[in-house]
């Protein structure tokens, strides 16, 4: 190995040892960094620094299964997607933004997510109080971009960036507080109305986002949400809600078309779509292929398929997460998002378009 002169200043070390870490996280892993904009799907602890939101998963029976059963602000029985993610791609999670308050930001990535986030700023003040909306995430991947260019250089910031996954996850919120009962944005937008502003704000945001150096974006589509156990129990079959998921698909047209209009106004840019709705849509249809047999109730709750209330120390859980889709009202088990990583990742044009990670980063 070529041993390189970083004699001279303290910054130009600094600059040596970041450039030293970038090298070995090239060796080792397929991209140099994971940053993930998103919403409790993704969450990996933001919101538990977030004093007035009511959107917190920092307490038991949360984290059953995570190492050492430990509750960690994961809106999950142990694991979620970012995390399988950040493992195939070889890195480590990305560690929640507002963790790392008077740090340097790890260079290999920060998760901005927050659960009840969504892409209108409204979206997490109306349903819990308080959330990281995705302008604000923006404004915070923004502070990083700018301690990347101090760390590495303009030049060496761009070729991190231009190399890094951005995950981004967001749109179940937006709905879930369009359809709620007495909501306020139902009575400004019609539900199209709706579609137009969600894609176009999420348009200038990743336009910002390009600008800052974002190359190869992972966007996620909004599942069929109107199947969670919150939306099922409203139906006395338990059904799923179909007004809400037919909205969903809206939506999802939307953003597709838009994904395909942004990469061509976008030199450089590439990004790999994931049906979400399609692969909750073909995981309840064949779910004993995939071995679950309970596909309506939540895992750990109360009431009505365990959807009454939230996954909390009082409710009860289910012996075997890893037969149920859902663990509380609203968020999949750790198998699932195992099982969406997997499509996510190496998934065939099924279910990601036009193409999947793995090709994603190799481009």
């Amino acid at each position: 190995m070529a041993i390189t002169d970083c004699g001279g200043t303290r910054a130009t070390l600094l600059m040596c040892v970041f450039a030293f870490i970038i090298s070995v996280c090239k060796a080792h892993a397929a991209a140099p960094a994971v940053y993930v904009l998103g919403d409790s799907l993704v969450d990996v602890g933001n919101n538990n620094y977030l004093p007035l939101s009511i959107a917190k998963a920092n307490f038991p029976h949360n984290g059953v299964d995570f190492p050492n059963h430990k509750p960690t602000g994961r809106f999950s029985n142990g694991e979620n997607a970012a995390d399988f993610l950040a493992k195939k791609i070889g890195l480590p999670t990305s560690p929640a933004y507002l963790s790392l308050i008077g740090a340097t930001p790890p260079i290999t990535g920060v998760s901005f997510a927050s659960g009840g986030a969504g892409i209108l700023n409204e979206t997490g003040g109306f349903l819990f109080k308080q959330a990281i909306s995705l302008a604000q995430q923006v404004d915070y991947f923004t502070v990083v971009h700018d301690k990347l260019v101090h760390q590495l250089g303009p030049s060496g910031a761009q070729a991190h960036l231009s190399k890094s996954l951005l995950l981004i996850v967001f749109g179940s919120n937006d709905w879930f507080a369009y359809f709620r009962v007495g909501s306020i944005v139902a009575k400004q937008y019609t539900p199209q109305q709706y579609v137009d502003r969600m894609v176009s704000t999420f348009k200038v945001l990743l336009k910002t986002l390009y600008g800052l150096g974002a190359r190869k974006l992972v966007v996620t589509g909004v599942g069929a949400i109107g199947c969670c156990p919150i939306q099922r129990k409203e139906n006395r079959t338990g059904e799923c809600k179909v007004e809400i998921n037919y909205w969903s698909t809206k939506y999802n047209d939307g953003l597709k078309m838009m994904l395909q209009g942004l990469k061509s106004e976008s030199p450089g840019m590439n990004y790999a779509y994931f049906d979400t709705y399609g692969a909750m849509i073909n995981l309840f249809q064949n779910h004993e292929t995939y071995g679950y047999t309970e596909i309506k109730e939540a895992c750990c709750g109360v009431g009505n398929l365990n959807a009454d209330a939230p996954c909390t120390p009082l409710a009860i859980y289910c012996p075997n997460r890893k037969n149920h889709i859902f663990w509380d009202l609203y968020h999949p088990t750790e198998s699932v998002a195992s099982l969406f990583s997997d499509l996510i990742y190496s998934g065939s044009q099924q279910f990601m378009v036009p193409i999947n990670v793995e090709q994603l980063l190799a481009v």
